[in-house]
């Protein structure tokens, strides 16, 4: 169900959406709640042709039944599109006689979306400023978190906790999984990537839910983190030395604090002659094109129990790949951990994120059970990453960088200042200058230069918009091959086109 669009109150902004066709207008206001209100306006379809629709499934179903084993090839998809498409202007000149062309372009829009994919969700799916959408029960309105402006109350509900469930069940079926009374709890993964966790009632106490976690369609780029102020070029520059020079790192933060995308962004400072292998439990990660990549998944074992891989599983077969570079979703167990280390000693880059809420607890975390690692073990990780989540100001800031000492202890030597949101130097490099001088060759003073050079880089890129995964790798990539003519136009200050890097 849509509610009625109120009139009341203050509207933050409007934008357009195509949802398969379907044209979804969106209206973000404040309309007297504690929270802002997303509003889903789809175009010729009230409330009352939307349930005659629904109504339709069933009858759909009957003439053209759908394979779930084969929901993920692109070619019987397509076919099933054609079909439907066929098939709903049947049942339409049916129900709805002289219909016009325009709209009923529309209302079979609607229909493939019920038929082929989640119905009303795929209003709020086709948002790309979105990067939740949840479903508590069918009582209360399905709720949105906007990069903008956090969590948002939609107009939105769905009709019965039957629907809810015949969603969940259909996103399993599509990937093999499976959502009963007998196992309430589902973990799976939409075509695009979007992450999806469904419980079942009892065990969810108000109502069957559905929470899907967005895949990023344009994944962020540390370019694009400069210009947000989630990280300073000076410390980006940092860490971009330390990758260049093979110096292991850990992304740590709390929930959704964006290590992945922190993950992520840092990749484009790879170079392009290494071999990168990645491990995670959903597809988040999206690397330059021209990088040498090869991206692995967990799986679930089925519901015999079989078939099981894990993120253990897959690093120690990684490890059997080449590669120079390792990156890992997350670091849960350990197992894991112990493995990560090890790739560490065995001649690896690793790169990996861990829940913690600082640079100091992440070295408790990974000292303490159940990681319960050696103190010492650390110092084969050259610095630690800190994220956070301002939930009151809807701000993802790098809170600390710190070096891990000899010891295992953490140096913190870059701190987010709250009061003038800056990110300011407040010790100096030890233990890291140590191992860019060990590995690089590099002296005190050509450490400090090369940092303030790719600061200017990153400045650039962020200057001139260059901030998509591709096009960012490529200027990195441009700078390993020339650097001399790379920061011959960065010291022109000559606008980005995209034939200056070939």
């Amino acid at each position: 169900m849509i509610e009625d669009d109120p009139k009341d109150g203050k509207v933050f902004e409007e934008y357009d959406l195509d949802a398969h066709g379907l044209k979804v207008h969106i209206t973000i206001a404040d309309r007297g709640d504690f929270v802002p209100n997303y509003e889903i306006r789809m175009a010729g379809i009230g409330e009352a042709t939307r349930v005659l629709l629904l109504s339709l499934r069933q009858e759909l179903l009957s003439l053209i039944p759908i394979d779930p084993t084969r929901v993920e090839d692109k070619e019987y998809v397509d076919e099933l599109t054609a079909k439907y498409v066929d098939a709903s202007g049947v049942v339409l000149n049916k129900y709805l006689p002289g219909t016009d062309p325009n709209t009923k372009k529309m209302l079979i829009a609607y229909i493939i979306n019920v038929m082929l994919g989640l119905g009303d969700l795929e209003a709020p799916l086709a948002d790309d400023n979105l990067e939740e959408v949840a479903v508590n029960n069918s009582r209360e309105n399905v709720w949105v978190f906007h990069k903008t402006y956090g969590w948002c109350r939609t107009n939105m509900r769905i009709d019965s906790e039957a629907l809810i469930y015949d969603d969940a069940e259909i996103i399993g079926r599509r990937v093999g999984r499976q959502v009963t009374n007998l196992s309430p709890l589902m973990d799976a993964e939409l075509p695009d990537g979007s992450r999806v966790n469904a419980t079942l009632l009892p065990i969810s106490q108000f109502g069957n839910t559905i929470t899907i976690r967005k895949f990023a369609k344009n994944p962020w780029t540390m370019p694009a983190m400069v210009q947000n102020k989630t990280v300073s070029s000076e410390v980006a520059a940092l860490i971009w030395l330390c990758i260049q020079n093979e110096i292991s790192l850990l992304i740590s933060g709390g929930t959704a604090s964006g290590k992945t995308s922190f993950l992520n962004a840092l990749s484009i400072f790879i170079p392009s002659n290494r071999r990168i292998v990645s491990v995670e439990e959903t597809r988040e990660l999206t690397l330059p094109k021209f990088l040498h990549w090869v991206p692995m998944l967990t799986r679930q074992a089925n519901p015999e129990g079989k078939g099981e891989v894990t993120l253990y599983n897959l690093m120690i077969n990684a490890l059997r790949q080449r590669p120079d570079v390792m990156l890992v979703g997350e670091i849960r167990t350990k197992g894991g951990a112990e493995t990560l280390f090890e790739a560490i000693h065995t001649g690896h880059a690793v790169y990996g994120t861990l829940h913690a809420d600082n640079a100091q607890d992440t070295v408790i975390r990974l000292t303490n059970p159940p990681l319960d690692l050696p103190k010492l073990m650390l110092n084969s990780i050259g610095a630690v990453v800190s994220l956070f989540r301002h939930r009151r100001l809807g701000i993802r800031r790098a809170l600390e960088f710190g070096e891990i000492l000899r010891s295992g202890d953490i140096n913190v030597l870059y701190r987010w200042n709250i009061r003038n949101d800056n990110i300011t130097q407040i010790a100096e490099l030890s233990r890291l200058s140590e191992l860019i001088s060990l590995y690089g060759g590099y002296t005190r003073p050509e450490i400090l230069d090369d940092v303030k050079e790719k600061s200017k880089v990153l400045d650039w890129m962020s200057k001139n918009n260059v901030i998509d995964v591709d096009s960012s790798g490529m200027v990195v990539a441009s700078y390993y091959k020339d650097r001399e003519n790379v920061m011959k136009m960065i010291e022109q200050d000559k606008p980005y086109s995209k034939d200056m890097f070939g």
